[in-house]
């Protein structure tokens, strides 16, 4: 397994639970998977797919999400394809022979291709090794984004009822877990939960006034670096966008009212990094795979908590640390409600109520907003400050509240603890509202707050309900109540010293990166990146990841052997892109007199690397006659970098012996004669032409032996 996971994905180790997870499905077992966005669950079925002798089956939703994830596992030497809607007939029909004659190791499907029952027919035609489930939690009616041709997919427990399902979701409160098992018929699944906690990303609330210009400050904190804006209509999205091009801004409208062709063309301009900024639209939804956003902006009030995390969640996918701001006023609540009164069912209506209700506790909390998700998400959290939000790193001076509070105390008392905040700030502060009737003007409380803004009252009852003083009660029409704890208070003449919350929050390192590396060098690796991803016709993260780019930027490998270790870079990606990106690095490195870091610290392993004592260790183990396997083992290295050392070894020193390391004669003399119909010392044609019957390490060890 760690093989294929540095070959193809150019990982040194797994991420948590991934490693179980993959030897669970490997033993023919179903499993339910619960795993962060950004959290490495694709990875979670697309290893096992490669281990299994037949096809992967993996049902998405979302087809701009299929076209990412196929172009990042063709990229990276596996053979992938989808069908759904955006394509004709005829290219159907050569995906679906070539997934018959073995061809396609993992094929991803739209939900509504099971309806079809010629489809069904077809896919019984094939050796079926598992079946994944991405979204599951669409299965669900209780989720927060039911698909009702998701209920098709017990189809496929009948029709394979030996083959393996794994079910993945980012977001399932325990309802809708228990649902995902019972729809697709996986009762004896096993639950996999990772933490739903992601620690590169900042979460933050800010008041909606003066929204435009707080959103440039982030956009000119992330500057050319990309960023999604999520907005509450079609209008709003082409508003935006509009206003940001022509403050100097590369940005894009994405939303249902645009054609396809138009919306498509939009979104890929974004994956390929031709334009930062996608304003879309919340209900619609992106389903990018895209890993480097560094900023989710939610310009309106998400209408649930889940699909606020969903979106929070497409920042910062590489790890690296990322924004997710909210913008949020009570006019959104009302833009919500227009809508919520329209639906029929009564049932759903309030549900769609309460799902308001939690997002709008949110958006008031004046504690942690991570203990706030993952508590929701059933997690226990007993961080008391997690540092990453707004409430978290904001001010920790403190104000005597006593007589605000005693104020906001008495007027819920004497208007009969029977309205809400809302009426509560209004007799406070004194508003000619025809609501407050001439007996509730005569209430000594009326007016005695003037000093307070409205939204400055709202935020002191928000606490004192975390304080317990105050009752919220009611979830559509939620009223005030004094607790015991309250009235005590007022009896008893206490005090209290309340938080002073800042509204503008403290700009970090513009970088804001773990690793300080050199910025220019980064810009020219995405510019190389940019030219090999628009010559493959893939976006530019399926060729690296911001993340390789920053350790490429950082650690300055020199070579190959130093290039192997760079997170995300495999043997297929090292075959391919190596010369290229070294080129520029060490072209940079002496026009700037540059000097790498410690390059012992590239890996987790520990690999050492310093140059000539690296090859003389290897050398010395050749002497002894080791296999490669064991080299690598007692280097602790890949078996791809040992082959690299042979490389150099073997020009550099013609009389060394590794004639005991040349492949079996019939091998040997099938990959010779590919290599000379090829007419190319290149791997990756060679690799095509014997169908990948060879591994990229077997062709590169053969080639040494053809060059001597």
């Amino acid at each position: 397994m760690y093989t294929i996971l540095k070959k193809h994905f150019g990982y040194d180790q797994f991420r948590p639970h991934q490693e179980d997870i993959i030897n669970h499905t490997l033993k023919g077992n179903d499993s339910l998977v619960l795993m962060p966005t950004g959290g490495g669950k694709s990875l979670c079925y697309q290893l096992p797919a490669l281990k299994f002798d037949g096809i992967t089956l993996v049902i998405s939703p979302l087809i701009a999400l299929m076209k990412d994830q196929v172009d990042s596992l063709n990229t990276s030497g596996i053979s992938a394809e989808y069908i759904n809607s955006s394509l004709n007939n005829s290219q159907i029909e050569a995906i679906k022979i070539r997934a018959q004659i073995g061809d396609v190791k993992i094929l991803y499907l739209a939900p509504e291709r099971l309806s079809i029952d010629s489809f069904r027919q077809f896919l019984k035609t094939l050796p079926v090794s598992l079946i994944a489930i991405d979204e599951a939690h669409c299965i669900s009616q209780w989720g927060h984004d039911f698909r009702p041709e998701y209920r098709n997919l017990s189809i496929l427990r009948k029709d394979f009822p030996k083959t393996p399902v794994i079910a993945l979701t980012a977001t399932a409160t325990e309802k809708v877990r228990d649902d995902i098992i019972s729809q697709l018929k996986i009762k004896n699944a096993k639950v996999f939960t990772s933490s739903f906690n992601r620690p590169n990303l900042t979460y933050i609330v800010e008041p909606k006034k003066q929204a435009y210009q707080k959103l440039l400050q982030y956009l000119k904190k992330y500057q050319d670096q990309p960023a999604i804006i999520y907005c509450f209509s079609r209008k709003d999205t082409e508003k935006l966008a509009k206003d940001l091009n022509s403050d100097g801004h590369s940005a894009l409208p994405y939303h249902a009212g645009l054609n396809n062709l138009e919306r498509n063309l939009n979104q890929e301009k974004f994956i390929r990094d031709e334009v930062n900024i996608m304003v879309a639209t919340i209900a619609f939804g992106m389903g990018i795979d895209k890993p480097d956003v560094r900023l989710v902006v939610h310009y309106d009030l998400p209408r649930t908590i889940e699909g606020y995390y969903q979106e929070t969640g497409r920042a910062g996918r590489d790890d690296l640390p990322s924004d997710c701001v909210l913008f949020y006023s009570w006019g959104d609540k009302i833009k919500h409600d227009f809508f919520i009164n329209q639906i029929y069912d009564l049932e759903e209506r309030q549900k769609a109520v309460i799902k308001l209700q939690e997002m709008l506790d949110y958006a008031g909390l004046v504690t942690c907003r991570r203990d706030y998700l993952l508590n929701y998400f059933g997690e226990i959290s007993n961080a008391n400050n997690c540092n990453l939000c707004d409430i978290c790193q904001g001010s920790k001076e403190e104000f005597d509240a006593t007589a605000i509070t005693q104020k906001i105390l008495s007027a819920i008392y004497k208007t009969g603890q029977r309205f809400g905040a809302g009426f509560i700030v209004k007799i406070l502060r004194g508003a000619k509202d025809k609501k407050i009737t001439s007996i509730e003007r005569e209430l000594s409380v009326y007016g005695i707050a003037p000093d307070f803004s409205e939204a400055q009252i709202k935020k002191i009852i928000t606490h004192l309900i975390s304080r317990g003083l105050v009752v919220k009660t009611g979830v559509q029409y939620p009223i005030l109540n004094i607790s015991s704890k309250g009235l005590n208070f007022l009896k008893q003449k206490e005090t209290i010293f309340l938080p002073v919350l800042k509204e503008e929050i403290v700009s970090k390192d513009e970088k804001n990166v773990d690793l300080d590396y050199d910025y220019d060098l980064f810009v020219k690796l995405k510019i190389l990146r940019k030219q090999f991803a628009d010559t493959q016709g893939v976006p530019p993260f399926a060729i690296f990841g911001d993340k390789s780019l920053h350790e490429m930027a950082y650690y300055l490998p020199k070579n190959e052997a130093a290039f192997a270790n760079i997170h995300g870079v495999g043997s297929f990606k090292l075959e391919q892109f190596s010369s290229s990106f070294l080129k520029v690095i060490n072209e940079y490195v002496i026009d700037n007199n540059l000097s790498s870091p410690a390059v012992s610290s590239l890996s987790k392993t520990n690999r050492k690397l310093t140059s000539a004592k690296t090859y003389d260790e290897t050398k010395t183990l050749i002497i002894q006659k080791l296999s490669l396997e064991q080299m690598a083992d007692v280097r602790q290295l890949t078996i791809n970098t040992i082959i690299s050392h042979l490389e150099k070894l073997s020009k550099e020193n013609p009389e060394l012996d590794i004639s005991y390391l040349k492949p079996n004669a019939s091998k040997f003399d099938e990959i010779k004669k590919a290599f000379s119909q090829s007419k190319t010392q290149v791997l990756t044609p060679v690799f095509k032409r014997l169908n990948g019957k060879y591994s990229f390490e077997d062709l590169r060890l053969a080639r040494i032996f053809l060059s001597n």
